[in-house]
């Protein structure tokens, strides 16, 4: 026994010193530089690349036996050499371990790869210049699969067996570029570094990554680190994933100063190569969003989710998806995708829990100044979901805004540009969400065009423009919006519906109709912004409205007079600032009350009163407290600002009122003449002198709508006494006119005889008039 250990034991010693000593033989001896022509025909011959090794090919024996070569590049079939490289590395080595060559096996020990370089580009047809290669060596593998089952035993025969089984591999300085010029892509991983151990096909093994993400558009530097447990499936095709863990921070061009954060977190990432499935358990993002628009601090936002996708198939599906962040934001939902990999599409549902608007609104830099206190403080949405990478569209959304819920379809762009929506909702008290009315606001609430919406309140303070003309340029908008109920302005509308339009930079409100206090309101309005200065374009109109409740909702205040209301107006002003708004009002309106009445004054018992004063009487009859009429009537025409009136006619039974004035709208100073004059009608209040007819009783008012009504108007006594002066001048003329007629006649008939008298009278009587 002894003996057989001894010869054993020699005969693996002189193996031992054979094996050495063919080793110190071919790397003494032989040069692998002359191997440089037969390994760029081998690679030509299997992947169609050219293969350039301008630096040398070395063998090394101590510590390990491997071999290194330096400065190779290497270009695609047909492409010219005096363009970028398709791959190139500036060095690289690969040992071997040195027991298992004892036995005829090849197992890698270490594999080095140092500045390796490869340049991606997919052409405007959607080619990538990588798939040319991938092809090769797919036909490559399938002419093996297909060679004669008697050839490939005697092959294997002299082949090594190669055991995947790298002890260590390292990836240092290298570099990944892809451009796509569909989109103009263009991206470039840099400073690339990769580390891992132990790398087999039967157990998981680390994998350690860092890298760089220069992208040119957009315009954006990322530095990503990643840690995982990675498992080959060679034989089966199926890759495993363990652990992941990746984490980024991504600085943007335009925003030096703020750095985006995420981190990539998942239990495993499974991916079956033969039939393009891929599956992502447990996943996990975190991340930090900095950017003006979103506050001076990061925004906060996990996400968490199950996923699966098939790319043969081109579908994905995301499930138990939860986003959460800061100030009680919580969405759930489930997505669902086809058309994956070329034109994606998704359907799903989502659920936002319900949470207050009104800090969200301040960190995005909006201050909520609302007459409820607590508006917007509960809002909430469930709809199902569809869409592309254009747009999302809610398809049959329930949206609870406080005490109010809405039902329909929304529509958004992506990008912020586009707005589709057709909503119904019950009552929505829209004072609740405006600006309190303060004691000045309220003096001032009477401006022409508040009711159409139009305040002073919404301008942006920061830009001084009433709309920004950059946003709504693009803007798209289609919508529709019905209720059963609106207050706005304390004004009530029953069944409010409108319609909206917008592209191009021209917006329409192209009807907006709604019950108004037993009649109707119909309003069309146009913004142009396409025009410099921007154009405003208002046509309200109003029928058979009753003006009580109307005023005193309001005002606040108890209505002057009653009757029906109708309105047809049309104006116009050019301007994006607040305070030039009124002022550059222009346009005309036509306005009639029918069936009124004016309150706790009796212009007919005023009138009659004074009349039988001048001739000495008295009124005896029971006068009514409120003056009636049958129509008022009258026009505007807007002049800059300044409203004009000059056929106001108030018709009352037996005395007709007639006026004329201005109102400057931005000061709301106005000036007005009324005249009261008294006509011959069978209803007529009181009977008076026939030349009284002709006296018009005047009335002036003038001062400010803020003002105090009881000192606006007084008697005009000055035009009065100059109507009087003239009337009595009139009957002195016609007194003298008939005594002169009288006496003349008589005189001329005698001398000259009649005929030729009445002619002659005739002329001396128009000296008089």
């Amino acid at each position: 026994m002894k003996r057989l250990v001894r010869t054993l034991l020699a005969v693996i010693g002189i193996l031992g010193l054979i094996v050495v000593a063919a080793v110190v033989y071919v790397t003494t001896f032989f040069d692998p530089n002359d191997l440089k022509p037969r390994l760029v025909e081998a690679v030509r011959e299997q992947s169609g690349l050219e293969l350039a090794l301008e630096g040398p090919l070395n063998w090394s024996f101590y510590p390990r036996l491997g071999v290194s070569v330096e400065d190779a590049r290497a270009w695609l079939p047909e492409q010219p050499q005096e363009d970028t490289p398709f791959a190139a590395i500036d060095s690289a080595e690969v040992s071997l371990a040195f027991a298992p060559l004892l036995t005829g096996d090849i197992a890698i020990d270490g594999l080095t790869l140092d500045g390796m370089r490869l340049d991606l580009v997919r052409d405007e047809q959607g080619l990538g210049n990588w798939e040319t290669l991938l092809q090769r060596l797919q036909d490559e593998e399938t002419e093996k699969a297909l060679a004669p089952t008697s050839a490939g035993p005697a092959m294997k025969q002299d082949e090594p067996d190669v055991a995947l089984d790298i002890a260590n591999v390292e990836v240092s300085n290298s570099q990944v570029s892809y451009a796509d010029r569909r989109s103009d892509l263009d991206v470039t991983v840099r400073d690339l570094a990769l580390s891992s151990s132990n790398v087999n096909p039967e157990n998981a093994f680390p994998v350690k990554s860092s890298f760089l993400v220069d992208s040119v558009v957009p315009q954006l530097s990322s530095k990503v680190d990643l840690k995982t447990k990675v498992r080959l499936g060679l034989d089966d095709g199926r890759y495993v994933l363990e652990g992941l863990n990746l984490e980024s921070q991504t600085e943007m061009t335009q925003l030096p100063d703020r750095k985006q954060t995420l981190s990539l977190k998942a239990k495993q990432v499974l991916g079956e190569i033969n039939s393009g499935d891929y599956r992502l358990e447990g996943a996990e993002i975190k991340a930090n969003l900095a950017h003006p628009a979103l506050g001076e601090k990061p925004l906060p936002l996990d996400l968490s989710f199950e996923g699966e996708a098939n790319t043969e198939q081109q579908t994905a599906q995301i499930q138990d998806l939860l986003l959460t962040s800061e100030k009680g934001l919580k969405l759930t939902g489930t997505l669902s995708f086809t058309e994956l990999l070329n034109s994606p599409n998704y359907t799903g549902q989502i659920k936002l829990a319900p949470m207050s608007l009104r800090p969200w609104l301040e960190r995005f830099g909006s201050t909520l100044n609302t007459a409820d206190d607590e508006a917007l403080s509960q809002v909430a949405l469930t709809s199902p979901i569809k869409g592309d990478m254009q747009k999302a569209n809610l398809t049959n959304l329930t949206l609870v805004m406080d005490d109010n819920t809405f039902g329909g379809q929304l529509g958004i762009g992506l990008d912020g540009k586009a707005y589709i929506f057709d909503l119904e909702g019950e009552r929505l008290n829209l004072d609740d969400y405006l600006p309190p009315i303060e004691e000045e606001d309220a003096k001032e609430s009477t401006a022409f065009l508040e009711p159409l919406g139009i305040d002073s309140a919404y301008a942006q303070e920061e830009t001084n423009e009433l709309v920004p003309v950059d946003a709504l340029q693009d803007l798209t908008l289609d919508g529709k919006l019905s209720l059963t109920e609106l207050k706005v302005k304390n004004l009530t509308l029953s069944q409010p519906s409108l319609i909206l339009k917008g592209s191009d930079g021209r917006l329409a409100l192209e009807r907006f109709d709604a019950r108004l206090y037993d009649g109707t309101l119909n309003a069309g309005a146009t913004l142009d912004v396409r025009e410099t200065p921007i154009r405003w374009a208002f046509a309200p109109q109003l029928q058979n409205v009753q003006i009580v409740p109307l005023v005193e909702d309001y005002s606040g205040e108890p209505s002057p007079l009653r009757g029906r209301l109708n309105l047809d107006g049309d104006f116009t002003s050019r301007t994006n600032a607040p305070d030039t708004l009124m002022s550059n009002l222009n346009g005309n309106a036509n306005f009639q009350v029918a069936d009124g009445a004016v309150f706790d004054v009796n212009v007919s018992q005023e009138l009659c009163t004074a009349v039988a004063m001048l001739e000495g009487e008295k009124t005896t009859r029971d006068w009514s407290k409120d003056t009636q009429f049958e129509r008022l009537s009258g026009s505007i025409r807007v002049v800059n600002g300044v409203a004009h009136n000059d056929d106001l006619k108030i018709v009352i039974p037996g005395i007709e009122l007639t006026g004329d004035g201005r109102l400057n709208l931005p000061t709301q100073r106005f000036d007005y003449d009324a005249r009261a004059r008294f006509v011959d009608t069978v209803d007529a209040a009181c009977k008076v002198n026939p030349r009284l007819e002709q006296v018009p009783l005047p009335l002036h008012c003038e001062g400010t709508l803020e003002g105090e009504p009881k000192q606006w108007c007084g008697f005009d006594r000055q035009a009065f006494q100059q109507s009087l002066t003239g009337l009595a001048r009139d009957e002195v003329k016609r007194k003298a006119s008939e005594k002169i007629d009288e006496k003349i006649g008589k005189e001329l008939e005698k001398r000259l005889g009649k005929d030729a008298s009445e002619e002659l009278g005739d002329a001396l009587r128009g000296l008089f008039k």
